[in-house]
């Protein structure tokens, strides 16, 4: 397979602190291969130097074959494109924000308007061309940066955490535009993310990070069955559970995780493992539900983390649990700190590793 992008004994350093230390990474043309790894580790300084933004303090960059002059990266800067964590759009409207890097690249009108609208439409926004981008919700607003990278083709689409703090619905649409632009226009993607779900499912390779290097490189399913009481430490620790795992009779796990808590999933796993559940998975009520879902507790929120447009929340059901909502539905539901509620989540958002 060809190689696109390549990294040779590449180190970073900042000051005093040493971000990328010998980092070696190769990144065939057409997969999806995400960096996984706590903050601090990386991540990010990698994508920086991928997209020509940063340079090496020691180390070779090569791209398509040939070593990167970062002295003269004007051309090679059109080849790739970053999307960062905390979206950044023009006070102006949605078209011109997705069209902003056509115009500079000189594409016509007639081209320009065919262009944004395919990018609105794959990232399920077509119809807000004349919307203010600044008046879109947080979610809205990171599919709109992604249409505006989506637009330009570059051969490297980089992506820094792309669903961090995103509600359920937005996250799911990024995840679906990643998925559909590697398979439909074999676009090679790179993602950093300490999101354990995106890590096992979205990409074809994993490269675990850590301290500013790449311990463990590798198919991201070969990596999961055999590091998988390891990589809680690579990723969100934001409930990760350590726990016994049996099987009952109709086939499903129940995960004994401490303190009279036991979680029920589909996956029939047994013996010692590590459970994660999606903050974004849970439902939070303050009555019970009329539910399938397997899983249901009582609880008390011990923390609120304000975030824009969502809310963070610890809820303490006898161990923590984080759960993230809107902040509509937080005030709507009156919650505060010490609110009892319930928290209710399907035995499938339960995964075992």
């Amino acid at each position: 397979m060809t190689i696109i992008a390549e990294l040779k004994n590449v180190t970073k350093v900042y000051g005093n602190k040493t971000v990328l230390d010998d980092v070696n990474l190769q990144i065939s043309e057409g997969e999806i291969i995400a960096l996984l790894g706590p903050n601090g580790s990386g991540k990010t300084t990698i994508l920086r130097i991928l997209a020509f933004l940063d340079n090496p303090t020691n180390g070779e960059v090569k791209f398509q074959g040939e070593t990167v002059d970062f002295g003269k990266t004007e051309k090679t800067r059109m080849q790739s494109t970053l999307v960062f964590q905390k979206t950044t759009l023009f006070d102006t409207s949605v078209y011109n924000n997705v069209a902003y890097g056509l115009k500079i690249r000189k594409m016509t009108k007639i081209e320009r308007d065919e262009e944004v609208k395919n990018a609105l439409r794959l990232v399920k926004l077509e119809g807000f061309e004349n919307h203010p981008a600044k008046n879109l919700s947080g979610g809205e607003q990171q599919r709109v940066a992604i249409a505006r990278a989506l637009v330009l083709k570059t051969k490297l689409l980089l992506l820094d955490e792309p669903t961090a703090n995103l509600d359920p619905k937005n996250a799911s649409i990024v995840e679906e535009v990643i998925a559909t632009v590697n398979k439909e226009f074999g676009t090679t993607v790179v993602m950093a993310t300490h999101n354990m779900f995106q890590a096992k499912s979205l990409p074809q390779r994993l490269a675990l990070m850590k301290d500013g290097r790449i311990v463990e490189i590798g198919a991201s399913a070969e990596i999961f069955r055999r590091l998988s009481r390891n990589l809680a430490s690579f990723g969100a620790t934001e409930n990760a559970f350590t726990g016994i795992s049996t099987i009952t009779t109709d086939g499903t796990a129940l995960i004994d995780i401490g303190n009279g808590i036991r979680l029920e999933a589909t996956e029939n796993k047994s013996g010692e493992i590590t459970a994660f559940v999606s903050p974004e998975d849970i439902v939070l009520s303050k009555k019970h539900l009329e539910s399938s879902a397997r899983n249901s507790y009582n609880g008390k929120i011990v923390e609120v983390q304000d975030l824009g447009s969502l809310v963070k929340l610890k809820v303490d059901v006898g161990r923590p649990f984080i759960v993230q909502i809107t902040k509509r539905s937080f005030e709507e539901m009156e919650l505060n700190l010490g609110s009892e509620v319930i928290l209710t989540f399907k035995a499938s958002s339960v995964q075992i590793i």
